[in-house]
């Protein structure tokens, strides 16, 4: 049977054995990819995945059952598992699916692979790492092309059909000179064309350097407060604890988010801006329809320093009363640029820290964040003053969010579009 065909089985299936309603999702996925580890190629091969989800209410009851194979026999299995699941849950009244919308496919291919230019790129990569940074040492990379189609089929008659292709470059590196070595450091970006060097992508050169000139790193030796430059390559560290934290459905059904009753009021820096942009152009197969059935959209968390949305799904809207986000939230996260030049913000910082990777847990409901600066640089009287040897910091992350300095400059890998941000009141000690 074809995608189309399978879900639609699989919808008459799961009504027949007497769902109230369900949706299901059908997916293809091949990856041809080239290997490399210590600066040499290792492999290459193709992958290949199908998924078929599968999601029933019954009585106010969910099942949901996910399986990677498309045979008929398995299918029938899977039915069977999901209506069983939904008789043996608990009612929950907010569960539901996407209502009735236009119905729509998404085309974002990119007219098929070009897999001698990517083994090209990588070839041509490995050579510039050896002739510019030879004290790198690659312990792993993967260039691949991944193409995919998708269907999303539910009973109140909503579909959609995808059809996405892109390239992806994943390194790991750290740099070795005699007994010297440097932590790991790794870039990852999505391209829907390999018209760059590998070497040339955003900050990829940037944080190769960045990992050779910590070979001879420094300590703090005191305890000080400072300033925390944070750089795209640390995106994990701010925004996605900020929806983890207040945005996310978790927070917000727990009520444990110390903004959930925050909407429509200022919450950051009137300078900050920040938002999943799953349909940005500089955004390479971004997401176009949520997993529980809604056409994707962009849209802001916070604009101008005002929280504007949460990152609630269908099921999280309906349990918490607030309103369902435009998009599932997942990735694709966009802060706008500021004015500042990244010269001028590093130059306005009398002491604190460019922050590159940091290793932490995630905070608690108040907000406070403590773990180690790696890949970092200490800044001293406007300078760069070398790298750093890992480095605690440590601070409230709804206090540093009131007052930040936006970079002019962006950095865009296609999956994210980030700017460099300038936090104050950050603790920073010499790590233990």
């Amino acid at each position: 049977m074809t995608r189309q065909e399978i879900a639609a089985y699989v919808l008459d299936s799961l009504k027949k054995a007497g769902a109230d309603k369900a949706a299901c999702w059908v997916s293809s996925e091949q990856k041809d990819e080239f290997n490399v580890e210590a600066n040499k190629f290792t492999l290459m091969r193709t992958l290949f995945n199908d998924e078929l989800i599968l999601k029933v209410i019954k009585e106010n009851k969910k099942g949901l059952t996910k399986i990677n194979k498309l045979d008929k026999p398995s299918i029938d299995k899977a039915v069977e598992d999901c209506v069983s699941l939904a008789s043996s849950a608990l009612p929950e009244p907010a569960e539901d699916i996407a209502e009735k919308i236009d119905n729509k496919s998404f085309d974002q291919s990119i007219g098929g692979s070009d897999m001698d230019k990517l083994f090209s790129r990588t070839k041509e990569f490995l050579e510039q790492l050896k002739d510019e940074h030879p004290k790198i040492v690659l312990e792993g990379m993967a260039t691949d092309f991944n193409s995919g189609k998708s269907v999303y089929l539910n009973s109140n008659g909503v579909e959609f059909n995808t059809n996405t292709e892109y390239y992806q470059i994943q390194t790991m590196f750290s740099a070795r000179d005699g007994e010297r070595s440097s932590s790991f450091n790794g870039y990852a970006a999505r391209l829907d064309s390999l018209s760059k060097p590998v070497m040339d992508l955003d900050m990829h050169r940037a944080l190769l350097s960045d990992s050779v000139q910590s070979l001879d790193p420094r300590m703090v030796e005191e305890k000080f407060t400072g300033k925390i430059i944070v750089t795209p390559a640390c995106d994990d560290m701010i925004w996605q604890t900020i929806i983890g934290c207040f945005l996310s459905e978790m927070s917000l059904i727990d009520g444990t988010s110390r903004w959930k009753d925050a909407l429509g009021t200022k919450v950051a820096d009137s300078g900050l801006t920040f938002r999943a942009s799953p349909l940005s152009p500089k955004i390479v197969a971004g997401e176009r329809f949520t997993p529980d059935g809604y056409e994707s959209k962009d849209a802001d968390f916070i604009r101008n320093g005002t929280l504007k949305s949460f990152a609630l799904s269908l099921y999280g809207s309906r349990k918490t009363g607030k309103p369902r986000a435009l998009n599932s939230a997942a990735g694709n996260i966009e802060v706008e640029p500021g004015n500042t030049p990244l010269d001028e913000m590093i130059k306005g910082t009398d002491r604190g820290i460019l922050l590159n990777r940091f290793s932490g847990g995630m905070p608690g409901p108040s907000g406070d964040i403590s773990g180690v600066a790696k890949n970092s640089f200490l800044i001293e009287n406007g300078k760069i003053a070398g790298a750093l040897k890992e480095t605690m910091v440590s601070f409230n992350i709804i206090d540093i969010l009131q007052k930040i300095d936006i970079s002019r400059e962006i950095s865009c890998n296609g999956i994210s579009i980030l700017p460099w941000c300038c936090f104050g009141g950050v603790t920073i000690s010499g790590a233990q």
